[in-house]
């Protein structure tokens, strides 16, 4: 199962884990973790290259953290963005995927 973390205080994103995978299928032919790496990995670059200062991002073995350092509008949107997305994924396939949000 692929479990995503999400810390937040105020309502703001603070830190966001991703870890595990899906077990829909085979590593390498697993279309749900196919798709949460797309869309983890396209906004991680898309943040990135708009504003490299506001996320520092940790990726070990199975698992990627990103810290939120700066708050901007362009930043919340991308994040908020790859996070409607995966809500999505998690709706269609609930035995892969397990969101948690927390507020600190």
């Amino acid at each position: 199962m692929i479990k995503i973390n999400i810390q937040k205080e105020h309502n703001v994103l603070k830190n966001i884990s991703i870890s595990g995978h899906a077990m829909y299928d085979n590593i390498g032919k697993d279309i749900v973790c196919s798709a949460v790496s797309s869309i983890v990995i396209c906004s991680i670059n898309a943040i990135i290259m708009l504003n490299e200062d506001s996320i520092i991002v940790n990726q070990e073995d199975n698992k990627i953290e990103i810290k939120i350092l700066n708050y901007d509008e362009i930043t919340n949107k991308l994040l908020l963005n790859m996070m409607n997305l995966l809500k999505e994924i998690k709706n269609n396939y609930p035995k892969n995927i397990k969101i948690k949000e927390v507020s600190l």
